[in-house]
């Protein structure tokens, strides 16, 4: 299929081709206000100002739902549901067009392309939902293999329950950030010395500090409190998708996850990529994930074999010094189980999800050691350091910046991309203790 065209300059290989339109929440200098848009090449359309000057007065549909665009976030216009998201996006998509049939609304309109199309350099982009809940999955399955090998050896990798269900923990969504926020050093409980047979824990600055390469998916239709989803509907309940580094703690997670999973070792800080994919941008570009070989039960069966995404991910890691590197490249297809399969799991005991709860995927691993989404995988557990530069690295020192790339397709005129998640890390604070 050709790429759609546009009378608007878009750059090649720009992320946010005229097949993207990915929703976030923004403000700019002359107004502070944060508000709906659009990205579009090295542009955002304002949809506030575009609605404000008729820009929607050829689709009857949103017209009574123009206020959502002034939110200061995407929660109010996500509840609309996946019909309304879908329509604005074809609407804007022949608006943008290059034989565009509304060529007064934007294309020939000086005034509103002034007013509304904002070079990006020069907004400011903020977290694009307001998040009520955050779970993180663990549906990686190279990730759980390699990490279960470090812990349990290879015979006992994966828990039996593993290839049966979506294994996920409760997170902390206070602690998620846009991209560009900076995530400090915390300090935690852990062992200094965990071959020691003397078990005694410490209360320091952490040492062993990572991150993981991950997808996260947001919810746009809540269900009610005792009706679980079906699976044959629970993509329709998806907004779409954003990159994730769910930053991690090796030394405390290691200490306190037994019994009860992760906690501090995750709860100090979650970076997203701030423009959200929608689902529909994404449909092109379903493949199949890991095979499972295990007899999935009834209310986890997706219908077709089509079910996570072909999407390109990257890690790039730029040190304190500025020495930098690629560290892993991946891909969205090293999934066992899909964004739907998670939140059909997630509400088959009836928990009720509301508009702008987060999933994430947990770190997502391809089999060789160069598609690891983990430091600690990475590394071996800390037992081999990469090169970046001159530099070598285990896990990460302060002032080390780390940037997530995700984008799906070749075509550099029809590129689906996410832009980039990125986050440096500051010293931990002088607690005097």
């Amino acid at each position: 299929m050709p790429p759609l065209r546009s009378w608007f300059s878009i750059p090649r290989g720009s992320h946010f081709s005229l097949a993207n339109i990915p929703f976030g929440i923004v403000s700019t200098a002359s107004n502070k206000s944060q508000r709906v848009a659009v990205a579009i090449g090295d542009h955002a359309l304002d949809l506030e100002a575009f609605a404000a000057n008729n820009g929607f007065s050829a689709l009857s549909t949103i017209q009574p739902h123009q206020a959502v665009f002034s939110e200061p976030s995407l929660n109010a216009f996500a509840a609309l549901g996946r019909p309304i998201h879908s329509v604005v996006r074809k609407y804007i998509q022949s608006v943008f067009a290059e034989n565009t049939d509304f060529p007064n609304v934007l294309k020939n309109n000086s005034a509103l392309q002034t007013q509304a199309l904002l070079p990006l350099k020069e907004v400011q982009c903020h977290l694009p939902f307001k998040i009520g809940d955050y779970t993180d999955f663990f549906v990686g399955m190279n990730h759980a293999y390699n990490c279960g090998v470090m812990f349990r050896g290879p015979a006992n990798a994966l828990n039996p329950n593993y290839k049966h269900l979506p294994v996920g923990y409760h997170s902390r969504a206070s602690s998620v950030v846009p991209s560009g926020t900076p995530i400090r050093r915390p300090h935690g409980q852990f062992l200094p010395n965990p071959s020691s047979e003397e078990k005694a824990p410490v209360y320091a600055p952490i040492n062993r500090l990572d991150y993981e390469l991950e997808l996260g998916a947001f919810v746009c239709m809540p269900n009610k409190m005792g009706e679980p989803v079906h699976i044959g509907e629970a993509e329709d309940n998806l907004f779409g998708l954003v990159m994730l580094n769910d930053w991690s703690v090796r030394d405390v997670q290691s200490w306190e996850y037994i019994p009860l999973g992760p906690f501090n070792a995750k709860n100090f800080g979650t970076s997203i990529s701030t423009w959200v994919v929608l689902m529909d941008a994404l449909e092109p570009f379903k493949v199949k994930g890991i095979e499972n070989d295990k007899e999935v039960l009834p209310y986890l069966k997706q219908k077709g074999d089509k079910t996570v995404y072909d999407i390109q991910l990257k890690v790039d890691l730029e040190t304190n010094s500025g020495n930098s590197s690629t560290v892993a490249n991946s891909n969205g297809r090293h999934l066992l189980w899909s964004f739907p399969q998670c939140l059909a799991h997630h509400t088959s005991t009836g928990c009720n999800l509301q508009t702008g709860d987060l999933l994430g995927s947990g770190t997502i691993s391809g089999t060789a050691p160069e598609e690891h989404g983990c430091l600690l995988e990475r590394t071996e557990g800390g037992k081999k350091s990469i090169k970046i530069g001159n530099e070598e690295r285990v896990f990460l020192k302060d002032g080390d910046e780390v940037t997530f790339t995700g984008v799906c397709g070749t075509d550099e005129e029809a590129l689906v991309g996410f832009g980039t998640v990125t986050g440096r890390i500051e010293p931990a604070l002088n607690l005097g203790c």
